[in-house]
């Protein structure tokens, strides 16, 4: 973990487009109304769904607890429309740098998959889309001006998602 390089506050965020939860939130609700509106027929029995639905759910809320865990234990904050304190590079951060959105993703598309709801397998694409420009990217500017050199370097070192 790297401490604020100035050793000042930064009253700035990251400016995201919205609270990724609502995102996600957004898209699951869109998906719902569309299935009920258009209901498209899903490949595969319904046991199989569960069990990969499942599976994938149970490692999103991991990555999900293990990248909230990490921003805890460095006393940050983990809400975007707060400053970030510390630039969490260790645990599952050395790993990926988005854990938490990764897992979102996970959970996403394993509640899509468990439901047997085509609308929100589609609506992953848009999604991600909007979370990796409207949000990731901002906090990436973000961090970069927050935390300049080491922020490079653990962005060079470290993959985005995976």
């Amino acid at each position: 973990m790297e401490m604020d390089p100035a050793g000042q506050t930064d009253s700035g965020t990251a400016g995201v487009i919205a609270r990724p939860p609502l995102l996600f939130l957004a898209a699951f609700l869109i998906g719902f109304v569309l299935d009920r509106l258009l209901r498209l027929p899903f490949p595969g029995p319904g046991l199989v769904s569960w069990i990969i639905g499942g599976s994938l759910i149970l490692i999103g809320f991991a990555l999900f607890a293990a990248g909230i865990r990490n921003f805890s234990r460095a006393t940050t904050p983990v809400p975007t429309n707060e400053p970030t304190r510390v630039l969490v590079t260790t645990s599952i951060h050395g790993r990926t740098r988005n854990p938490i959105y990764l897992g979102m993703f996970l959970v996403y598309g394993g509640i899509g998959v468990a439901a047997q709801n085509i609308w929100i397998l589609v609506l992953t694409l848009p999604l991600a889309i909007l979370i990796r420009y409207g949000v990731v990217a901002r906090e990436e500017a973000y961090l970069e001006r927050r935390f300049g050199d080491a922020y490079r370097g653990y962005r060079q070192s470290v993959r985005r998602w995976l």
